[in-house]
């Protein structure tokens, strides 16, 4: 029995949820070229990620724009980006970092709004007008520059409803901060004290559960209505949370949420490759200098952006379901936001090839998760272009 008291009504029907995380039923099944040494997928958009801000934006962006074509660009930056204008801002900023030419000069960043107890309603009309897609919650607390966030969801009810006006996503956080809530179960307290109230007082706002990392959460995503979706990340697919202190305390490995047990790394993998459009790719790329990860009091996240496209090709190869990857990493998060699919493509081949260990983080150095180890699978530099049907 869970401690963390999550709901009977949906808890005990998981076997039925179980099966629908399994069947897919309603996904729409796309066929990548595939042969036993390439794999050829629409071009990827990556639906959550962390580009930060400077020079540290400056030496991460061209990693996540030389494979998706678009991304999610988190707003829980130094100050936080709460308004319209600070966001459009900050996007001048990330277009401007980006190569005039090649691989990744026509990525193109989406915005969000940092959500706060005391966010106005009518920013949310000026936000849409401006191509603003989502706002993020992050409960006070719960992770990196998330100290001014959600203190009470009760205060953001207005606001909430105006997001649901005018079509803008909701994007979740999804774990309780109470320090009397077990590390390893907030996130399934926080469908039962959050999430749940929140779909029931707001049933036209759409919402997606951000990298989720439990059993719960992807059951409960499985059982929701078309405007509830998650985000899956490579490294929650990949490791389990004995990853972090195989060998001793290997920081790299710790971001939050945190990984979890075996069991729970498995339901996600059966939930990203079941073919359910209620899944699809978001990284959770967060960049950290070594320093600060290698630090008495260690950041949370894990680097993935240079090599995100390998390390999703590498789970899913492992639960043999590459032909559920374009799917996932290529129209489910588009059709969730209302976007159009992308047309161009891109390859992957195999091919072993080493990681780096660490790459340069303006003055400092940044070590991606895995640095040093051997992928399978290599991004070939060429997005193929195609016209739309």
């Amino acid at each position: 029995m869970l401690r963390s008291g999550v709901s009977r009504r949906w808890q005990e029907s998981r076997p039925a949820h179980q099966e629908h995380i399994k069947a897919g039923r309603g996904a729409e099944c796309h066929n990548a070229a595939m042969s036993p040494s390439t794999l050829s997928l629409t071009r990827p958009d990556d639906w959550h990620l962390h580009l930060r801000d400077g020079d540290a934006l400056r030496a991460v962006l061209p990693h996540t724009a030389r494979q998706f074509a678009r991304a999610i660009a988190m707003p829980n930056l130094k100050p936080p980006v709460t308004t319209t204008a600070l966001a459009l801002d900050y996007r001048r900023r990330i277009v401007d970092a980006l190569p005039k030419e090649g691989p990744g000069a026509d990525f193109e960043p989406l915005m969000t709004l940092y959500l706060t107890d005391r966010t106005p309603p009518d920013e949310m009309c000026r936000a849409r007008e401006a191509g603003i897609v989502a706002l993020k919650l992050y409960p006070a607390g719960a992770t990196t520059n998330s100290d001014a966030g959600v203190t009470d969801i009760r205060k953001t009810y207005a606001t909430l409803e105006a997001m649901q006006r005018e079509g803008l996503r909701l994007l979740v956080h999804g774990e309780v901060t109470d320090a009397e809530i077990d590390l390893f179960d907030r996130e399934a307290v926080f469908i039962d004290r959050v999430l749940q109230p929140l779909r029931r007082d707001f049933p036209g706002l759409k919402i997606v559960f951000e990298h989720i990392t439990t059993r719960e959460a992807a059951m409960y995503v499985a059982a929701g209505d078309e405007q509830l979706a998650a985000t899956i990340t490579a490294h929650h697919l990949l490791f389990n949370r004995n990853a972090i202190f195989l060998g001793g305390l290997r920081p790299h490995y710790y971001c939050l949420p945190v990984l979890k047990r075996e069991e729970h790394r498995l339901a996600l993998v059966a939930a990203a490759t079941s073919g359910s459009p209620k899944f699809f790719l978001g990284t959770d790329s967060a960049p950290h200098a070594a320093v600060l990860k290698e630090h008495a009091a260690a950041c949370a996240g894990c680097y993935t952006a240079l090599s995100a496209l390998e390390l999703y090709a590498q789970a899913f190869e492992a639960a043999g379901a590459l032909d559920k990857l374009e799917g996932f990493a290529s129209f489910h998060g588009a059709d969730f936001y209302g976007l159009p699919r992308n047309t161009g493509r891109i390859t992957l081949q195999r091919q072993p090839w080493v990681l780096p260990e660490s790459l340069p983080f303006g003055a400092q150095q940044l070590k991606p998760l895995c640095g040093g180890e051997t992928l399978n699978w290599q991004l070939i530099d060429e997005v193929v272009h195609e016209e739309p049907a």
